[in-house]
């Protein structure tokens, strides 16, 4: 092998040991490893931008000052209802009139309109035409001083009440149903009464459907009967929902939970300090839960009353992100 070509030899196996060492070391070298990095950090910053327009951190001082509920999700029971008007009554049965035995003038008069008696108390005193004999007028049962037609002086009868005397210790509401739901309303059903005065409904049962109905309301009395207190006082309107169906579920939520977050429907689910926007899919619902068929798991626990502050918040945190 002549000089020239043993030198031509080596030229080209250096070339070749560069041009391999060349294609090992592409990777390492500044520019390829350029590409993957960038992408990693524009994936981070991806997430980031997604996870703060779709969540929000509240203290716990902040979520007290705003009055928000927690409550964990699970198991509830969804109502069908009828809503009912009514207005609270006497018990008619726990209710007795006080006649005078003779007419006479009344000489004097014990007891006032409103006032507490127990059976047997003197609530007058009567000088009777006959025998100008005075008598006492008694009560008959204990109870409340509902109405009172006497006055020093005045003449009464046996042909009108003096007193009315009412056991408030239980009292009727009495509700209206109209024609298209006389078949819906039975004796037995559970009907939930609101007094619209802030306080706890009240839950009882109707026991007694006229099967009459009023010419000037064209509807029918649906009755219930209840025990007496402060807030139930004779004369005052109530509004009762009827419980006509249950259903059990296995998940729901609260209605004053769900909000609406970029065209979504979402619950906001507390995750530490953090409120996320859950999105939710939702089933049956009734008059106070919704059913969630997906999105939540038990025990979740989500923003109920005054959820919309979570909302307003994370509005303004995207806001600001825009700007």
């Amino acid at each position: 092998m002549t000089r020239a070509v043993r030198t031509s030899l080596i030229v080209l196996a250096c070339a070749a040991l560069v041009a391999g060492a060349g294609f090992y070391l592409l990777p390492a070298s500044g520019v390829g490893g350029s590409k993957p990095q960038a992408a990693a950090e524009k994936h981070g910053d991806h997430d980031k931008d997604e996870h703060g327009a779709n969540s929000v951190e509240l203290s716990d001082a902040k979520v007290a000052a705003a009055g928000i509920e927690l409550v964990k999700a699970g198991p509830a029971v969804l109502r069908d209802s009828l809503r009912l008007n009514g207005i609270i009554q006497p018990n008619q049965e726990a209710l007795a009139q006080v006649t005078p035995r003779f007419p006479g003038i009344v000489r004097d008069v014990r007891k006032r309109l409103g006032d507490k008696v127990s059976k047997g108390d003197v609530l007058a005193t009567i000088e009777s035409n006959q025998s100008l004999t005075t008598y006492d007028l008694r009560a008959a049962i204990g109870g409340t001083i509902i109405d009172r037609q006497a006055s020093l002086g005045e003449y009464v009868s046996e042909q009108k009440p003096v007193f009315v005397i009412a056991d408030l210790s239980s009292v009727w509401i009495d509700f209206s149903v109209y024609r298209r739901d006389f078949s819906r309303v039975q004796v037995g059903d559970t009907v939930v009464v609101d007094l619209d005065d802030g306080g706890a409904p009240i839950e009882t049962r109707i026991s007694y459907v006229s099967p009459l109905g009023a010419s000037d309301t064209q509807s029918a009395l649906a009755r219930a009967v209840t025990a007496g207190s402060d807030r139930l006082r004779p004369g005052l309107f109530a509004t009762g929902r009827l419980l006509l169906a249950a259903r059990p579920v296995e998940m729901a939520v609260r209605l004053d939970a769900l909000q609406t977050h970029q065209g979504r429907t979402v619950v906001f689910v507390r995750n530490g300090d953090a409120f996320e926007a859950r999105d939710v899919e939702l089933g049956n619902r009734d008059s106070e839960h919704a059913e969630v068929l997906f999105g939540l798991m038990p025990g979740d626990v989500y923003a109920a009353r005054n959820s919309f502050v979570i909302k307003a918040e994370l509005a303004k945190g995207s806001a600001t992100h825009a700007h």
